[in-house]
Order: structure tokens, then sequence, then C-alpha cells
């Protein structure tokens, strides 16, 4: 069990998610946790790599309810006693790009921000600390280019400011996880043919998941603290 990497991948039954757990499940030495709100929905994942013959392990995880979030942490601490990597995928936009900001209903911000940055911080301090216990902890926030306030515009102006706020957690988490082996970095997929990307989008959910992959398999040498995508710097 030590040889293996456990790596914890939330919103995993579709999209970028489900693609970042198919190409992990495949990689010799790898354990994914993949997780979704709906158990149910991860197993047409589970069968497909079990008929491929690779193992995933399969979690309900939902990243807005402390319960939910304790009980992963439990089990993982239980079954492994550590995690290596964290791919923080689960997000939601529900706003639209016709929505003006001074328009948009305080409560879609309110569910946005509880699902984009708040979830993801509750599930990062439950499960960074079970990093400790590994030989190289890797942290991988899914942010997007909406986000970056050096390109910012108009339009969905919820899911934009949940981004943004997303990569001031994985600056200030990197500079706390500074000296350690944990490293933490933000990335942009690109536009990518999921269901929040449409179907027009230019890239394929496999293309978008190679900087998610490659950040949370970074060699000790890697960089910690950055925005991403193709596998370079992207301003902020």
């Amino acid at each position: 069990m030590v040889s293996q990497t456990i790596t914890v991948i939330t919103g995993a039954s579709r999209g970028l998610g489900r693609a970042a757990a198919q190409r992990l499940a495949s990689v010799d030495g790898q354990r994914v946790v993949a997780t979704a709100r709906n158990r149910a929905d991860l197993e047409p994942l589970q069968s497909e790599l079990q008929l491929a013959g690779h193992r995933i392990e399969c979690r309900q995880l939902d990243v807005t309810d402390d319960n939910s979030v304790d009980a992963l942490r439990q089990w993982l601490s239980e079954h492994f006693g550590r995690v290596d990597a964290l791919i923080n995928n689960a997000a939601i936009s529900i706003d639209r790009y016709s929505t003006s900001l001074l328009e948009l209903p305080l409560d879609t911000l309110r569910a946005t921000l509880e699902t984009n940055l708040v979830g993801v911080l509750r599930v990062t301090q439950a499960l960074v600390p079970l990093m400790r216990a590994s030989r190289a902890g890797r942290v991988v926030n899914l942010s997007s280019g909406m986000g970056q306030l050096s390109d910012m515009n108009a339009g969905v102006p919820a899911y934009r400011i949940s981004k943004t706020a997303v990569n001031a957690l994985t600056r200030i988490l990197a500079t706390e996880m500074a000296g350690t082996r944990i490293k933490v970095n933000s990335v942009c997929p690109g536009w990518c043919r999921t269901d929040l990307g449409g179907p027009d989008a230019p890239r394929t959910p496999e293309e978008g998941i190679d900087t998610v992959v490659w950040l949370a398999t970074l060699p000790d040498d890697g960089p910690s603290g950055g925005f991403f995508r193709d596998r370079q710097p992207i301003p902020w």
C-alpha cells in the first residue's frame, strides 16, 4: 500500500473529473478515490475501469456538507492513513453570460461560492493534514481563465468571482506549505467539451486534464503556488 499513490478527485462522475480519474486509474501505482455527490453516478466509471483491468475506489462526497467531508476523511484515514494528491474539481456554474453583476442574485453568488470556494476549502482543510504522512503531497485546484484578474471581463460574474477566489486560496495555501513537501497549484484546463463547457468547446476533457494530471504527479523539484495552462505558467 505504501508504494501506491492515493489520489482523491472531487466531482469525478463526469467531465474533467471523470477524465482525470480514467487517466490516473490506468497508471501503475495509482490508487484513485473518485468522489461524487451521488455515489451511483460513479458506477459507469467504475464498471468501465474494472472491465479494462483497473481498480478505482468510489465514495460519496458532497463538498458543501461538513458531515460528508468528514466521513470521507475518516474513511481515507482508516483505509490508507494518508492522501498523496487532491484534485479539487467539483464546481458549478449557475449564472449566465448575459447576467450583469448589478443584477446578479445574491443567492446565486452564495450558492456558487459555497461549492466552488467554500467546498474547495472544506475538503482541503480535511484532507491536507493527511498529506503530512505522504512522501509528497499535491493539491491541484481547478480554476479557469475566467478567474484571471489580468484578463477579467463581464459575463457569468458569480463563476468568475469564485474562480478568482480559488486562485487566492491556492496562493495562500502554497505560502503556508512552503518548506514542506506539499505543493499547491491552480490550473486552467481551457475550454473543454463538458456539461459546463458545452458541445462547441475546442478541447476534449482528455486534453483539458493533461495539465491537471501533470500537477498531481509533480516531481519533488516541481513548482508550487502557480497558475498553469498547457503545463505553462499563466498570469493571475
